[in-house]
């Protein structure tokens, strides 16, 4: 045999070379596999979500203006009562409006008692609610916790001319004898010192302030006890099988995850009390001297008991921007206590 005959014919190079079985029958490359087009594009939209989406993003828009257009109401009706003011409106005690052409009102007093009035009724309620959120999802029957929490929700129901009613002829008497001890023994403390009110009358801030704590307990209970019945079980089974106790797994995985939940039920019941009027308007006797920052005997009104207070002077466009602007006041203070709480509420996430 020749050695033209025993030599092999060498193969065609290409991509087939580089392993075995790679390339069509005789070494020559495959095709490239086609993308269908429709594989291309992004996540196809449905009618349905294209219209969810608009129906949401529009909401979220639609509210934004609302707001925006509260206040700027507050602000276009306010503009012609502060410009004939002749007092500072947010450092002056005094209000008359009585002459539109020489007005002079400041809102500090209103101001002081609405803020002392909610911060004594939220610092009650708070521990109160947590205590009975923590009760109901951790301790109590399940037997007994969902009609015990039945009973709590209906008294958000109640109207608040009937805790006014209450407050004024029931409870207002029969707290009296305390207030009148607490000042008696202990007013060194500013918080029971004598203030304007009447201590024996009942019409102060002390009263106020434990009906307002009443009226805005549900709603602290509510959502605080909704977030905590939310927590992992197996951060519970996982604490229990270290050997915790009950409270101890209350306070290390029911609490912490919980807390966001609770600071906004809190902020939910401030903006409750911050805006209250009728049982507020029943329950504090109006005062002509000026109120403290601290004293609970203190008596007067709040913002938005003086604009119901002063509905009979709505009829003059005038007179009536003057409580505009109060009301003004609390919408920002409103405002600014959920940023607040929004603000508290992330840093705890982070």
């Amino acid at each position: 045999m020749t050695d033209a005959s025993t030599r092999s014919t060498p193969r065609a190079s290409g991509p087939a070379d580089g392993g075995a079985g790679v390339g069509g029958p005789h070494g020559t490359p495959e095709a490239p596999i086609t993308t269908p087009q429709a594989t291309k594009n992004k996540t196809v939209t449905r009618p349905g979500d294209r219209i969810f989406g608009s129906l949401a993003s529009g909401s979220a828009v639609f509210i934004t203006l609302l707001v925006a257009a509260v206040g700027i109401f507050l602000i276009w009706r306010a503009v012609p009562a502060l410009q004939r003011n002749e007092v500072n409106f947010l450092t002056s005690r005094v209000w008359d409006t009585e002459d539109i052409n020489a007005m002079a009102f400041g809102v500090l007093d209103l101001f002081i008692t609405t803020v002392k009035v909610s911060v004594f009724a939220l610092i009650l309620a708070m521990p109160i609610a947590l205590g009975i959120a923590i009760f109901l999802t951790e301790y109590a029957p399940k037997k007994l916790a969902k009609p015990l929490a039945y009973v709590i929700d209906l008294l958000a129901a109640v109207p608040s001319i009937v805790y006014g009613l209450w407050g004024l002829l029931v409870f207002a008497p029969a707290a009296a004898p305390v207030a009148m001890w607490l000042n008696e023994h202990l007013g060194w403390i500013p918080f029971f010192a004598d203030g304007t009110g009447s201590i024996r009358g009942g019409g102060t801030v002390f009263t106020a302030g434990i009906v307002l704590a009443v009226m805005i307990l549900p709603v602290i209970t509510a959502v605080t006890r909704e977030v905590f019945a939310q927590t992992p079980k197996a951060h519970v089974e996982a604490a229990l099988a270290l050997g915790a106790t009950r409270w101890e797994v209350v306070r290390t995985t029911v609490i912490p995850f919980g807390k966001s939940g609770y600071i906004s039920g809190s902020m939910l019941g401030l903006g409750r009390a911050l805006g209250e009027t009728m049982a507020l308007y029943m329950i504090l006797r109006t005062t002509s001297a000026s109120a403290s920052w601290f004293s609970l005997n203190d008596s007067g009104a709040t913002i938005a008991s003086k604009i119901a207070l002063g509905y009979a002077e709505f009829n003059n466009n005038i007179q009536a921007g003057a409580y505009i602007a109060a009301g003004l006041v609390l919408f920002v203070l409103t405002f600014v206590v959920n940023a607040a709480a929004r603000a508290a509420i992330a840093g705890k996430r982070d």
